[in-house]
């Protein structure tokens, strides 16, 4: 049996140089701009032709670009979206007015752009091409043949060197930083800092979400030394929830040009100040000449739509899964559970990639629970269940390891009763095993962002 087409144009992505899928994941040194320059500009450089609004940041950057380019497609323009990891298809990462890209179109594209990539590559003046770096200007491809008026970029990972910072950003929007990838960013926050800031351009304008005061000093020193604007969330923009339930909750936010009140489908603390850098950036994009109307905030906003980020998969039991995969993130993920929900007994079901700060999550985690069940996704970078149980011992809970989550979830549920909880954490891939389970499983799905 033959590979289909779609099939066929992954298969020649996936054979370039794939960091998202190697243990040594991504060496700064194999960086290099140049390549993707040179790339683009056999393609004609369609990164330059849709206005941009470029996000990096440790957590939160995926939410804020959801949330703007749902008021902007609201608004009535044609908005390209570009995010990591997908969570189920490869499809999710590149969208326009939030329709993900079909499979003809991707066959079609990489048929377009694979004669590029291999001349970039034979001559590979400074380095050969990654798979990342192809699907960034599939990405940007598909948004200038869609004719985008805005497109809304992720960063990979980092920011400096990320393969999305060839653009030309009409704002920038650097979302909180915390550690995360030390062995490649750096061992210090303003190690980390200098990287995330160096999606910030000359003369450009900076949205910045609350940061510590290590990262927010690397921010302000970069934005003045390029004379960029720094708009701060927290000081020139502020916020507040007015209210919340088990499905959304609602804010006010402060902006410079006014204030906004509205509801969003997402839970947690950080979602607002996702919320509000969001606003930022679009107020940014306003004073340049956008037209977004009020109601197309709130109706946007509203409309947002993100799985795997503190997401309601069955109500009784409770049963949640979130993609938290660093220390800050586990933090902010037990303090949510603890705010937004009531249950008697919590069951952990987690699983991480084999990079991460596995004492750091499980130092935070460990309190929150009762019972904990180990699992791994079936990412290549998915790290083994045995180093993880242990770290548990230390912390007095003798978790019980599963081979995947497919195991792993049938078990929590036998474990709990009607009034319990069980939160399945520690990567994006093993929220995305979570989500997909529950649909097999047939679970009574009552997700926060649908």
């Amino acid at each position: 049996m033959t590979d289909s087409p779609l099939d066929q144009a992954l298969d020649f992505i996936y054979s370039l140089i794939d960091y998202e899928k190697q243990r040594d994941y991504r060496v700064k040194t194999d960086w290099d701009l140049r390549r993707v320059d040179a790339l683009l500009a056999k393609l004609g450089n369609p990164h330059l032709r849709a206005k941009t609004i470029h996000i990096a940041g440790s957590k939160g950057k995926g939410s804020t670009a959801v949330m703007t380019a749902s008021v902007l497609t609201q608004a009535g323009y044609k908005t390209g979206l570009y995010t990591s990891p997908h969570l189920h298809l490869f499809n999710e990462r590149i969208r326009v007015d939030n329709k993900l890209i079909t499979n003809d179109e991707i066959v079609e594209l990489v048929a377009q752009i694979k004669p590029a990539v291999e001349a970039v590559n034979q001559e590979a003046l400074y380095g050969r091409l990654t798979t990342f770096e192809v699907m960034t200007a599939l990405g940007f491809m598909h948004f200038a043949q869609k004719k985008a008026d805005f497109q809304v970029v992720e960063v990979g990972l980092g920011g400096r060197l990320d393969a999305t910072n060839v653009v030309n950003p009409d704002v920038c929007v650097i979302t909180p930083i915390s550690y995360e990838h030390t062995d490649i960013l750096g061992k210090t926050l303003a190690a980390i800092a200098g990287e995330k800031a160096g999606i910030i351009k000359t003369g450009s304008v900076v949205v910045s979400s609350p940061q510590t005061n290590e990262a927010d000093a690397v921010i302000d020193t970069t934005c003045r030394k390029l004379e960029a604007k720094l708009i701060r969330v927290g000081k020139d923009i502020t916020f507040q929830r007015t209210r919340f339930d088990d499905l959304r909750q609602s804010l006010i936010v402060h902006g410079r040009l006014r204030d906004y009140e509205f509801t969003i489908p997402l839970l947690g603390q950080y979602q607002l100040s996702n919320a509000a850098a969001a606003i930022g950036a679009l107020e940014v994009l306003m004073e340049k000449g956008a037209k977004i109307p009020l109601q197309t905030i709130i109706q946007g906003m509203q409309n947002v739509d993100w799985e795997g980020r503190l997401q309601v998969l069955n109500r009784h039991p409770l049963v949640i899964a979130d993609g938290a995969h660093n220390q800050d993130s586990a933090q902010k993920l037990r303090q949510s559970l603890e705010q937004y929900f009531k249950y008697e007994k919590a069951i952990l079901v987690i699983g991480m990639s084999s990079d991460k700060d596995l004492s750091g999550i499980v130092r935070e985690l460990a309190p929150a629970f009762s019972q904990v069940i180990v699992t791994r996704s079936m990412h290549p970078r998915a790290m083994a269940t045995a180093p993880i149980a242990a770290e548990f011992r230390k912390h007095g809970i003798a978790a019980q390891e599963t081979e995947d989550i497919a195991e792993s979830m049938p078990l929590a549920l036998s474990l709990v009763g009607k009034n319990d909880m069980i939160c399945i954490t520690g990567s994006l891939f093993i929220a995305a095993g979570a989500i997909e389970q529950a649909m097999i499983l047939g679970l009574k799905t009552g997700t926060v962002n649908k």
